[in-house]
């Protein structure tokens, strides 16, 4: 009895552990640490003790450890409580089921006389076997972390496709036996557990669909922002020229008379509008490249320095408008950060884009005052104002996303990293 008790609690605690890491894949919350693991897995020992000390069925333990799995991950991982709920109450669900195929298989291959019960060898057996898998499941999905969550639930699906095809097969074995209403009750379950893993994979693409139609209307907004300044800048450097002539005969004048501080003054003057329109050339791509400079010239302001190392390649299928969604998000978060810094020589920017094959990598590092933030997965802004603040990180994955690529971020020290890979291939001109 005793042996069984503490098998209940210890597979009660790995039960949960697991299950917050499905849930931080799931939902995009944030990957349990060890704190979260340890609290989820002590709360489910516990459940597992007083639910088995106590003698109730099993159905008041996996209804507790939904439950409390659910508060963990919203309180420790910041997912969304009724999503989290939603999981964990289908995974225990999913663990029951496989425990009894397990324990049926079990059964089956030893030609056991009655269906192995939970304190048999061959129900503990199935039991830590089923464990064991799951264990390995989470390992090979944190060493595959590019599996989409698409991939999830294509396994997912297969998963609960084998089980109603084995709950099914189970009727027609002659080894064991087993009662109608039980097979009738677990069929019914194992076409639920298919049911709920549509719904989920439903559930999860409509919120990302509703995210996209978003993003798409913040990034647009973002685009003809800095669209707009570039055109407004081109338009004093086109009416500077317009009035060449007329300031050439007013420079002519004034140094004729050998008003020389008049001189150098007017050239002042017509230098202020177009100051900002550095002619530094990065990528070739004439708005990315004023995009740049206008930042570079913004962190100046603030007293910010902003260095960059460009090697872009000519002549590939980015559009300029991605191109700018992304620089034009990490820099602006870059420098709203970097000019917090304490002192001016801690303000720096560091801009990387390198051409790694046929990979595009940008690189944005910025020191900061105030650490960022996670919530619900996706970092939170530090802006009060409101408005499009908090969506730029989001726009530039929605728009890495479209050359296969991703945003991913990070905290190191004082420095924080945002790196934007994109795959391109060249077109002809």
């Amino acid at each position: 009895m005793t042996l069984i008790l503490l098998s209940d609690m210890l597979a009660g605690g790995l039960r949960a552990g697991i299950c917050m890491f499905l849930i931080s894949r799931l939902l995009s919350a944030d990957m349990p640490d060890k704190r979260s693991v340890v609290t989820a897995g002590a709360g489910a020992l516990v459940i597992a003790a007083g639910v088995s000390l106590a003698g109730l069925p099993d159905f008041y333990r996996m209804a507790l450890e939904a439950f409390w799995i659910a508060v963990c991950a919203r309180r420790l991982q910041n997912a969304d409580t009724r999503m989290g709920l939603f999981i964990g109450i289908y995974y225990e669900i999913a663990v029951a089921f496989w425990t009894f195929l397990g324990m049926a298989g079990m059964g089956i291959l030893f030609r056991a006389p009655a269906f192995p019960e939970k304190g048999t060898v061959y129900g503990q057996s199935a039991v830590w076997l089923l464990h064991i898998a799951l264990l390995s499941g989470m390992f090979y999905l944190l060493k595959k972390q590019d599996i989409a969550k698409k991939g999830v639930f294509r396994f997912a699906a297969a998963f609960s496709t084998a089980g109603l095809i084995a709950v099914v097969t189970l009727s027609e074995q002659k080894v064991l036996t087993i009662s109608e209403d039980s097979l009738s009750t677990w069929t019914i379950l194992s076409v639920v557990l298919m049911m709920a893993v549509m719904v989920l994979n439903m559930s999860l693409q409509y919120e990302s669909e509703k995210e996209l139609a978003r993003l798409k209307s913040e990034q647009a907004e973002l685009l003809e922002r800095d669209y707009t300044t570039l055109n407004n800048a081109y338009a004093v450097n086109a009416r500077l020229f317009h009035d060449f002539h007329n300031h050439i005969g007013a420079l002519r004048q004034l140094l004729s008379h050998e008003k020389y501080a008049d001189a150098v003054r007017y050239l002042d003057e017509l230098q202020a509008p177009v100051r900002e329109l550095a002619d530094t050339v990065w990528t070739g791509d004439e708005t990315a490249d004023y995009l740049i400079n206008s930042k570079t010239a913004a962190a100046a302001e603030y007293g910010v320095r902003l260095q960059a190392q460009v090697e872009y390649p000519r002549h590939t299928n980015i559009r300029s408008a991605d191109l700018c969604a992304i620089l034009g998000n990490l820099l602006d978060n870059a420098l709203e950060a970097a000019k917090q810094a304490e002192t001016v020589e801690q303000r720096m920017i560091w801009l990387t884009i390198r051409r790694i094959n046929q990979m595009l990598v940008i690189k944005v590092e910025n020191s900061f005052a105030i650490a960022p933030v996670s919530e619900n997965g996706e970092l939170k802004t530090t802006k009060t104002e409101g408005g499009l603040h908090g969506w730029g990180l989001k726009s530039a994955r929605t728009a890495a996303e479209k050359y296969d690529g991703m945003v991913q971020t990070c905290c190191e020290g004082n420095t924080f990293r945002a790196v934007a890979t994109l795959s391109f291939h060249g077109v002809e001109v």
